[in-house]
C-alpha cells in the first residue's frame, strides 16, 4: 500500500494505525501534511495510544487546527460586523461554514481565506462595506481587476490591513466562463440562517456569537459546492482533502429525510449531476462512504484516472505522475474558460509580466 493510500485507509479506519512502524509513520505524516489532512488525521487518531513521538506531532496538529478554527470564526464575526447594515444574505462557504455549523467536516480541517457568497446585484454594497471596515485590494493591477469583475465568480481578493486575513466575496461558485452554470440565486434562496443553540434542516450550529446576518448553504447545496470545487474548478491538486470533506458531509447528511433525493435535484439544478455521480463513486471507493446506489451510477473508466490524480504523491509528500497532472491542468483550464479566451488571457498575462 502506498503512503497516500495508507492515509486514506487510516482516515477511513483509524484502527489501522496500531500496526504502523516508524517508516510508515514518517511517510504517513509527510503525505498528510502535503494534502492538508494532518489536522483531520490527528483528530481521527486522538486517544489511540500511539508512539510518543507520533502523538507529539499529532497533538501539535490538533492545537494548530483549533487555532485555525478560532481564527476562522473570529474572521467570520468581523465580516458579520462589517456587513451589519447589509440586508441581503451573506453565506459562509467551505471550511469556515463547516466549523460555524459545527459539522463533522470541520473537525481538524485546515482553513485559509474566508469565503462568502452574496447576490451579484449586491456586490457594490458589500464591497464598499468591507473597504470601509479595513479590507484592501490584493491585486492592484487594472487588468486583473477587470478580469475578476468581468469573468470570475468572485471579486478580486481583499486582505485586512490590520489582521492580514483575506476574504473572497463570491457571487456564484464557478467562473462565468465555466461549462457548468450553477444557480446562485437558488443557493441563496435556500441558505440557512446561523443562530446559536439551534438546529435546522440537519445542520448543527456552533456557539460563537450572535450570528445574525450570516448563513450557510443547505446540505444538498453544500455538497454540490464541494464537488464543484473539486471536479469543475481546477486541476484537483490536494483533492484528497476535498474528497474527505465530501465523505464527512455525505455521512452526516445521509440520515436526514430525503437527502439523496434533494441532492439529485440540486445536482441537476446546478448542472453538476455527472460530477456528483463521480464524487459519490470515488468517495465510496477511497473512503468507503455509504452512498445512494441509484445516484452514484455505474463505474467509468475515467474514474480510474481521477483516482490516480488524487493519489499522485510519494512517501515524501512530493507530487508524482507529472504527465497526468499536466493533463488535469489542461482539463481544468479548458473547463474554466473557452480555448480562444484562455489563449488571449495567457498571452496578456505573459506580455504584462
Amino acid at each position: 500500500m502506498t503512503p497516500i493510500r495508507r492515509l486514506a485507509a487510516t482516515l477511513r479506519d483509524p484502527r489501522l494505525a496500531g500496526s504502523f512502524g516508524a517508516r510508515q509513520w514518517n511517510a504517513l505524516i509527510a503525505v498528510a501534511r502535503a494534502e492538508r489532512l494532518i489536522g483531520a488525521l490527528a483528530v481521527r487518531l486522538e486517544g489511540r495510544g500511539l508512539p510518543v513521538e507520533v502523538e507529539a506531532v499529532l497533538a501539535d496538529a490538533r492545537r494548530s487546527s483549533e487555532q485555525e478554527r478560532r481564527a476562522a470564526l473570529w474572521e467570520a464575526d468581523c465580516c458579520r460586523r462589517a456587513l451589519k447594515d447589509y440586508h441581503g444574505k451573506a453565506v459562509l462557504l467551505k471550511g469556515t461554514a463547516y466549523v460555524a455549523a459545527n459539522m463533522d467536516a470541520g473537525a481538524g480541517r485546515s482553513i485559509g481565506d474566508l469565503d462568502i457568497l452574496v447576490a451579484e446585484k449586491d456586490l457594490d454594497e458589500v464591497e464598499k462595506a468591507l473597504l470601509a471596515a479595513g479590507w484592501e485590494w490584493v491585486k492592484e493591477d487594472a487588468y486583473d481587476d477587470q478580469y475578476y469583475r468581468r469573468w470570475m465568480h468572485e471579486l478580486p481578493p481583499l486582505i485586512h490591513r490590520e489582521r492580514d486575513r483575506m476574504i473572497d466575496v463570491h457571487h456564484t461558485i464557478l467562473p462565468r466562463t465555466a461549462r457548468p452554470s450553477p444557480d446562485p440565486a437558488a443557493m441563496l434562496a435556500s441558505a440557512i440562517a446561523l443562530q446559536p443553540d439551534a438546529q435546522q434542516k440537519g445542520v448543527r450550529l456552533a456557539k460563537f456569537s450572535s450570528w445574525h446576518g450570516l448563513h450557510v448553504l443547505s446540505p444538498a447545496d453544500m455538497v454540490c459546492h464541494a464537488i464543484a470545487h473539486l471536479f469543475a474548478d481546477g486541476e484537483m491538486e490536494g483533492g484528497l482533502r476535498n474528497l474527505w470533506d465530501i465523505d464527512r458531509m455525505l455521512r452526516e447528511f445521509a440520515g436526514s429525510a430525503n437527502f439523496w433525493d434533494a441532492l439529485a435535484v440540486r445536482a441537476r439544478r446546478h448542472q453538476l449531476l455527472s460530477h456528483v455521480r463521480r464524487a459519490l463513486r470515488l468517495s465510496e471507493r477511497i473512503y468507503g462512504t455509504p452512498v445512494d446506489e441509484k445516484l452514484r451510477g455505474h463505474n467509468s473508466r475515467m474514474d480510474n484516472l481521477f483516482e490516480a490524480r488524487l493519489m499522485a504523491r510519494d512517501g515524501w509528500g512530493r507530487q508524482t505522475r507529472p504527465l497526468l497532472r499536466l493533463a488535469f491542468t489542461i482539463r481544468g483550464h479548458a473547463m474554466r474558460m473557452p480555448p480562444a479566451m484562455l489563449a488571449r488571457h495567457l498571452w496578456t498575462k505573459w506580455r504584462r509580466s
